[in-house]
C-alpha cells in the first residue's frame, strides 16, 4: 500500500489550523493544547515516514506522488523527498511543536487562535516547499509562505512590526518575481527541446541548456534564493524581521524558512544549471566568505540580542552557501547537516532569549541583563548551551556541519577555508561576550527575584539539547541519508572531484 505521506503531512496541519480557528476564543488553553496535539501528530507521521526511507535506494526521490494540475502548461502536483529534503522536512516538523510549547505565552488570549493557526499553516507550507518535485509547485509554496509569515510578524510582533513585515514582504516579492521570470524562461527552453513545456524537476535536469542561457536563468533563481537565505548583500531585511518577531516566529523564520534559500541552491541551481553553477561559483564563494566575516563582525558590535542572533545567522548561512558551491561531497553534506544544526541552535538561542525577555518586560537589550546565573541557574545553563551551539563547540551538531564544510572547502580552495576560519574565532568572541554580559557579574536590579524555568519551559529546550548532542556525537545516520543525494547532485554538475589521499591499509602501502 502506497501511503501519501507527504500530502498527509501537509493536510494534517492545514485541517488542524481550520479547527483551531473554529475553537472558542474564550478557551485559549484549549486552542494551544489542540495546536500542540496537531503538531505532535504531524511529527509522529514524519517519524513513521522517515523509518520507511531507504538510504541506499537508487531512485532520486522517495514517497513520490504526482497528479496533473494544469496539464496544458505541464504543471502537476508532484512531491517526493531525497535525503536532503527529508532532513529539512524533519527539521520543520520537529521545531513546530517545540515553538508552540516555548511560545505558549507569546501572545495575549485574544490573539491566541490566529497566532497558533498561522503556525500550523506555515508548517504545512514548509513541508510542501521542501518536498515539491515540480518546480512551479515549488514556486507556489515559496511565494505562499510569505502570507503567514507577514501576518506573524506584522500582527503579533513588536513596536516596529509593520515596517519589518513590509520590508520582509517587499524583499521576498522582488526575489519571487525574478524567479518567476526565470521559471518562464525555463519553460520556454523545455518546450523547445521536448516539444511541450514542463516544470518536472527530473525532466529539467535532463535538458541540454545553452551555457549562456543558463547564466541568465541561474541569476533569476539565485537572487531569489540569496534573498531568502539571506546571503550578503541581500540580508538587510533579516535584522529588522528578527528584532520585531516573537521568538517562535523568529525560530521558524531563521531556523527553517531561510533554509529554503540554501535548499533551493543545492536542489535546483546545481543540477538544472550545472554550467552556470560552475561559472558563478567563484562569485558565490566570495559572497559567502564576505557574509561569514561581515555577519560575525557586525554581531560582535550588537547591543540587542535579537539583532545579534540575526547577524550571527547571516554568518552561518555564509558557511552553508560556501559548502554548496565548492562542489565536494564533504562540503555539500556539511552544508545540509549545518542547515539542520543551525535550525536547532537558532531554536536554543531564541527560546532562552525569549524566556529572559518575558521575565524582564520584553527588553532584548543586552545592557538590561546581568547575573542571571545567580537567580535562574537552569535558564542560564541553557543559555550557555545555546551560546556553545552557536559557536560550534565540538560534540554539538553545528560542529559537524561546520567541520565538514571547512574540510570540503580546504580540499579545493585551502586559502578560502583559512579566511572562513577567522569567522569561527569572531563567533566565539560574540557568543562568549553575550553569555558573560547576560549571565555573569552582578545581578541587574530588574532581575532580582527572577523565576527560573518551569517544567513546561524546560521541555522544548530539553528536546533541542538532546537532538543537538545526538547529532553531534552520532552524525552517521544523518550523513547516510544525506550523502547519496549530494553525490547525485555533484554527478549532474559534472565538476571533477579533487583527489583525496587515502590512508594506507595497516601493514601495507598506499596505492
Amino acid at each position: 500500500m502506497n501511503i501519501p505521506w507527504l500530502t498527509a503531512l501537509m493536510v494534517l496541519p492545514l485541517v488542524g489550523s481550520i479547527i483551531t480557528l473554529a475553537l472558542p476564543r474564550s478557551r485559549p488553553q484549549v486552542v494551544k493544547a489542540w495546536a500542540l496535539i496537531v503538531a505532535l501528530a504531524t511529527l509522529g507521521l514524519t517519524i513513521a515516514m522517515a523509518l520507511e526511507f531507504q538510504a541506499d535506494a537508487t531512485a532520486p526521490f522517495q514517497f513520490t506522488e504526482s497528479y496533473p494540475w494544469i496539464p496544458a502548461f505541464g504543471i502537476s502536483y508532484s512531491v517526493g523527498v531525497d535525503g536532503i529534503g527529508l532532513v529539512l522536512v524533519a527539521l520543520a516538523t520537529v521545531l513546530v511543536p517545540v515553538v508552540i510549547l516555548a511560545g505558549w505565552n507569546d501572545v495575549d488570549d485574544q490573539a491566541t487562535k490566529g497566532y497558533f493557526a498561522l503556525l500550523l499553516v506555515l508548517e504545512a507550507l514548509m513541508v510542501g516547499v521542501f518536498s515539491a518535485t515540480d518546480v512551479f509547485l515549488f514556486y507556489v509554496f515559496f511565494e505562499v509562505m510569505l502570507v503567514p509569515v507577514y501576518f506573524l510578524i506584522g500582527r503579533y510582533g513588536g513596536a516596529g512590526r509593520t515596517r519589518a513585515a513590509v520590508k520582509f514582504l517587499l524583499y521576498s516579492l522582488v526575489g519571487g518575481l525574478l524567479m518567476l521570470a526565470a521559471l518562464i524562461g525555463l519553460y520556454v527552453v523545455s518546450a523547445q527541446q521536448l516539444g511541450q513545456g514542463t516544470f518536472d524537476f527530473l525532466a529539467l535536469v535532463g535538458l541540454d541548456i545553452d551555457p549562456n542561457m543558463q547564466k541568465v536563468l541561474f541569476l533569476g533563481f539565485f537572487i531569489a534564493f540569496a534573498i531568502k537565505a539571506p546571503l550578503w548583500p541581500f540580508h538587510t531585511w533579516l535584522p529588522d524581521a528578527a528584532k520585531e518577531s516573537t521568538p517562535a516566529t523568529a525560530i521558524l523564520l531563521i531556523g527553517v524558512l531561510d533554509k529554503v534559500g540554501t535548499f533551493g541552491m543545492i536542489r535546483y541551481l546545481l543540477p538544472i544549471f550545472p554550467a552556470a553553477s560552475d561559472f558563478y561559483a567563484p562569485l558565490v564563494i566570495a559572497l559567502a566568505v564576505i557574509g561569514i566575516l561581515y555577519g560575525a563582525l557586525v554581531a560582535l558590535g550588537q547591543t540587542d540580542m535579537k539583532r545579534l542572533f540575526a547577524y550571527s545567522s547571516m554568518s552561518h548561512f555564509g558557511f552553508i552557501a560556501l559548502g554548496i558551491f565548492v562542489f565536494t561531497l564533504q562540503g555539500g553534506s556539511g552544508s545540509t547537516v549545518y542547515m539542520l544544526a543551525h535550525g536547532l541552535s537558532t531554536a536554543a538561542v531564541f527560546i532562552t532569549a525569549g524566556y529572559l525577555m518575558q521575565r524582564n518586560g520584553g527588553s532584548s537589550l543586552i545592557s538590561d541583563y546581568g547575573g542571571v546565573n545567580k537567580v535562574a541557574p537552569v535558564l542560564a545553563g541553557f543559555f550557555l548551551f545555546a551560546a556553545m551551539s552557536s559557536l560550534a563547540l565540538p560534540g554539538l551538531a553545528s560542529f559537524v556541519g561546520e567541520f565538514l564544510v571547512l574540510v570540503g572547502t580546504f580540499i579545493r580552495y585551502w586559502w578560502v577555508a583559512a579566511i572562513a576560519t577567522i569567522g569561527i574565532v569572531i563567533t566565539a568572541a560574540y557568543a562568549l561576550r553575550l553569555y558573560q554580559k547576560v549571565a555573569t557579574g552582578p545581578t541587574a536590579p530588574s532581575l532580582e527575584g527572577l523565576p527560573d524555568l518551569t517544567a513546561r519551559e524546560k521541555l522544548p529546550l530539553a528536546v533541542v539539547v538532546v537532538l543537538t548532542l545526538a547529532i553531534g556525537f552520532f552524525p552517521g545516520p544523518v550523513l547516510e541519508v544525506v550523502n547519496p543525494a549530494v553525490e547525485r547532485t555533484l554527478e549532474v554538475v559534472g565538476v571533477p572531484a579533487p583527489d583525496i589521499p587515502q590512508a594506507a591499509p595497516s601493514g601495507g602501502e598506499a596505492p
